[in-house]
């Protein structure tokens, strides 16, 4: 009887893995990320920068070609400022102006405290004579009369000198817009970017907003995906993610989870049952980090699609351990950053 059941055993025993090994090659789905983890769709993009003059012009250079790769502070064009240059040297002139009318406004104050100073001494004097009978009043009184005409002149003189001043204000005011002006004409990249569309030619007049460049700035490169309602709330700001490109397989990058859609993007047009509500899809975006994309920069390019992985959370807040084919290689030096580069 023992015999008989040992070899019951091994037929059930058999006959199990040979079901197991059938539904592993025949039924099972294929290529399912492993457990604790979720993957999906993407493409690499970056933000687009619009280069424009802040005010209407002629464009006199432009320093860029398609495809070329700025810096932060690299002249990219600049703008004809020959009339803007005329008005600068005519505000420099008024500015000039108004500070020699503060010195000639300073003198007149300088005159009419003196003056004061004469008027009241020839009052005191001539109190002094009324009070021992010597001085007539009416001398007095006259005497009184121009010691307050002396006060009036000395304020009028104050006033106008206050006015002089102000007026340098308005000039040099006047004169900064100008200035300020002149510098906008001259476009600079505000970070590391490369030139995507070159809209415009030199000798062009554009008015003002008018687009000379377009940039796709590589201090901002992320992925965008879309993960169902039963992974998306397991997938927290700040995780650890992984995106391989395709025209990169064997490589893996680094990126951050810095965006996770508190709504559903899409619905079925029903949500009732539970498979239903499974389709509900949330947008999901992963960074990738600066440092890595400066160490990279000749290769970095928008537009390639690939796959972003990102790990899901268990019921008590762990993460699972990334495995070795989706650990990127331990970071390369970055090479220094470039000093900003200007044109006087």
């Amino acid at each position: 009887m023992s015999r008989k059941i040992s070899v019951w055993i091994i037929v059930i025993a058999l006959a199990g893995l040979l079901s197991f090994g059938a539904w592993t090659v025949l039924l099972k789905p294929s290529g399912l990320p492993p457990e604790g983890f979720a993957r999906s769709n993407g493409r690499i993009e970056a933000d687009l920068i619009d280069i424009s003059p802040r005010l209407s012009g002629r464009v006199a250079e432009i320093r860029v070609r398609e495809g070329d790769l700025v810096h932060h502070g690299d002249v990219l064009a600049i703008m004809d400022t020959a009339e803007l240059r005329a008005q600068l040297a005519r505000s420099d002139a008024a500015v000039a102006s108004a500070k020699a009318g503060v010195g000639v406004a300073a003198a007149h104050v300088v005159e009419a405290r003196a003056r004061l100073a004469l008027a009241q001494s020839e009052q005191t004097r001539a109190e002094t004579l009324s009070e021992r009978n010597v001085g007539s009043l009416q001398n007095r009184e006259i005497r009184r009369t121009e010691t307050q005409v002396a006060e009036a002149a000395l304020t009028a003189a104050q006033a106008t000198q206050h006015a002089q001043e102000r007026t340098v204000d308005a000039e040099a005011a006047s004169r900064a817009e100008i200035a300020a002006r002149i510098e906008d004409a001259t476009l600079y990249a505000s970070g590391a970017a490369r030139i995507l569309y070159r809209l415009a030619q030199p000798g062009e007049v554009l008015g003002s907003g008018g687009k000379i460049l377009t940039l796709v700035s590589l201090e901002n490169v992320y992925m965008e995906f879309f993960l169902p309602a039963s992974e998306a709330p397991r997938v927290r700001l700040g995780d650890e993610a992984r995106i391989v490109a395709d025209i990169m397989p064997d490589m893996t990058i680094p990126a951050t989870v810095i965006f996770v859609s508190p709504q559903a993007q899409f619905t079925p047009k029903q949500v009732e049952t539970l498979t239903e509500r499974e389709n509900l899809m949330f947008r999901l975006r992963v960074r990738i980090p600066p440092e890595w994309v400066a160490s990279r920069i000749d290769q970095v390019k928008t537009g390639v699609r690939g796959l972003a992985w990102v790990r899901l959370a268990r019921a008590d807040g762990s993460l699972p351990e990334w495995p070795a084919g989706l650990t990127p290689p331990l970071a390369t030096t970055l090479p220094a950053s470039p000093e900003p580069r200007k044109t006087p």
